[in-house]
């Protein structure tokens, strides 16, 4: 895969600098709160994701052969683990969405220690929500 997007690459260097859990869900939480917002009308059941124990809605668009999410969640740390997600993925084509491991990118995080089973489902969740969005169109 190619070099990380710029905003991954400053994501990924922030939480290597935090030193310990409780740091890094300090930045989750402030990440979570940088979140592109989504209106009412967005949040809806069409894209709640399911497989989130909290619910969890996502939006994409193309934008030329590139994919932008926004999303959000009830649950904050959740609101957190789908921020960071979200700067990796965003500008991705198609293939690179298919490629990507997010297992792999929250370890680089130091978050893969931290996330319980349901998190875990729910990121999955998320991210199998982007690529039936980015295989439809």
């Amino acid at each position: 895969m190619t070099a990380l997007p710029e905003a991954a690459a400053e994501t990924l260097q922030a939480f290597q600098l935090a030193a310990g859990w409780e740091q890094r869900a300090r930045l989750l939480m402030q990440w979570g709160d940088r979140l592109e917002p989504l209106c009412d009308t967005e949040r809806n059941a069409l894209n709640l994701v399911a497989g989130c124990d909290s619910k969890l809605w996502l939006v994409g668009e193309r934008q030329d052969n590139h994919w932008h999410f926004r999303g959000t969640s009830e649950a904050r740390l959740l609101r957190g683990l789908l921020a960071v997600l979200l700067v990796r993925v965003n500008g991705l084509n198609v293939g690179e969405l298919q490629q990507l491991d997010i297992a792999e990118w929250f370890s680089q995080l130091g978050l893969s220690r931290q996330l319980s089973p349901s998190r875990a489902n729910g990121m999955n969740a998320v991210i199998g929500r982007m690529r039936e969005l980015a295989e439809a169109t």
